[in-house]
């Protein structure tokens, strides 16, 4: 399909540092926080577009958007209830705008990975550098005699750099992230990503475009039906306490990760910060990072992020059901389409996935219909919103198999 990632596609390669000297690159090693961010950025709009010049979204595409949008809400309030999103705004965009707006929205979750990551790079009982920190004042900085008498027992070079480096290769690594997300996102919503900030439609236009002409969809259709998977995740997010949840339970697993020391010595001991290609060698590589961290609690936290995914995901098509049946004429067709891109998608995606604990299976997504069709048989629509009352009414992983259990444990009256 033109213009949207598939399986087994390669990345484009991230970020070039080919003609930087040592001076330039440790004067991109200032940063305050564990993420470079002006390095993320840079990264994620050149990888959002694989380098090359946007076009200007098309008006008319964009009104259209908007009326459908517009139009959605409607729609989706009458059938949940969420009255809030109809406060929620629109944005019609090209992947370098969803790339940005998701860099920031996905910060906290990405800084609390990065925190992870980045002790990894500090030698044992030392904390976490400033910037530059105590490179500073070593005389133009051309050369690295002066970092023995920072590297700790050893005098070691590569022990004091690393902690200096770790922003700039997670800023790299953030901004690859998002730049590849964007390459295949239609909205927002693509994916359960946990996003902080308020609830608002997004619409990438060239993408949205390049899926209706590989799948020769009707147009209007196709983006009537983008609209409504939107609205729906919007209106779900704009209960503040299903946002909060989505970002604690991504929080919590990004941090769960540990770091295996030797593994990861030896996987970056050979990296010379002198030479540029070996950093950019490895952020080309991520695996190299996360090959060496393993957890075993982060299984549990998996699968209560994919039990409350699933809800969402399984909420979300039962209302684009109802509404996308009454009133879009080739909805079978559009939205099989769809749910094939979201489950086919390429590799750095899954990567993607993986790193931040939003692995959704086929199955997952079966499992979340299967619980809300069961809910709306036994007891109607208006028993599935009453998902959103209350975190305590969060179906468990026993009650999503059997929604009947849920029903009882609310005392729905079923008579």
């Amino acid at each position: 399909m033109a213009g949207v990632p598939q399986p087994g596609d390669e990345p484009a390669l991230p970020f070039g540092f080919g003609d930087l000297d040592l001076n330039q690159l440790l004067r991109m090693l200032q940063s305050s926080g564990p993420v470079n961010w002006q390095i993320a950025g840079q990264v994620a709009r050149h990888v959002a577009t694989d380098g090359e010049p946007e076009r200007p979204i098309d008006a008319a595409a964009a009104t259209e958007l908007e009326g459908l949008a517009r139009a959605a809400q409607t729609q989706v309030v009458a059938e949940t209830g969420l009255t809030a999103t109809f406060a929620t705004t629109v944005l019609t965009t090209g992947r370098q705008g969803w790339a940005e707006l998701h860099l920031e929205a996905l910060r906290p979750v990405l800084e609390a990975l990065a925190t992870t990551l980045g002790t990894a790079f500090r030698p044992p009982g030392t904390e976490a550098p400033e910037g530059l920190g105590g490179l500073e004042g070593l005389g133009g900085l051309e050369g690295l005699e002066g970092l023995g008498a920072l590297g700790g027992q050893g005098g070691d070079p590569m022990a004091a750099l690393l902690p200096m480096l770790a922003p700039l290769l997670l800023g790299v690594q953030a901004g690859s992230m998002i730049g590849y997300l964007a390459q295949h996102a239609l909205g927002r919503y693509d994916l359960p990503l946990a996003t902080a900030d308020e609830p608002s439609l997004c619409f990438v236009v060239p993408n949205v475009d390049a899926f209706e002409e590989s799948w020769s969809l009707d147009r209007t259709d196709l983006r009537f039906t983008v609209a409504l998977h939107e609205v729906v995740h919007a209106a779900m997010r704009s209960v503040p306490w299903v946002r909060q949840h989505l970002v604690a339970l991504a929080t919590d697993y990004v941090s769960a990760y540990e770091v295996d020391p030797t593994v990861l010595s030896a996987r970056l001991g050979d990296l010379d910060p002198a030479d540029p290609e070996a950093l950019q060698r490895l952020a080309e590589r991520p695996e190299e990072l996360l090959g060496a961290m393993t957890s075993a609690r982060q299984g549990q936290l998996l699968e209560r992020a994919r039990v409350f995914h699933a809800v969402l995901e399984g909420y979300a098509d039962d209302v684009l059901g109802r509404i996308g049946g009454r009133l879009v004429p080739s909805f079978g067709r559009v939205h099989e389409a769809l749910a094939r891109h979201r489950i086919e998608r390429g590799e750095a995606t899954r990567f993607v996935e993986q790193l931040l604990g939003l692995t959704l299976e086929r199955e997952d997504y079966e499992r979340g219909a299967a619980f809300c069709a069961g809910v709306v048989e036994r007891a109607g629509p208006e028993a599935l919103n009453r998902l959103w009352e209350a975190p305590r009414l969060t179906p468990t992983a026993p009650e999503l198999e059997a929604p009947g259990l849920w029903l009882a444990r609310i005392d729905l009256n079923l008579e």
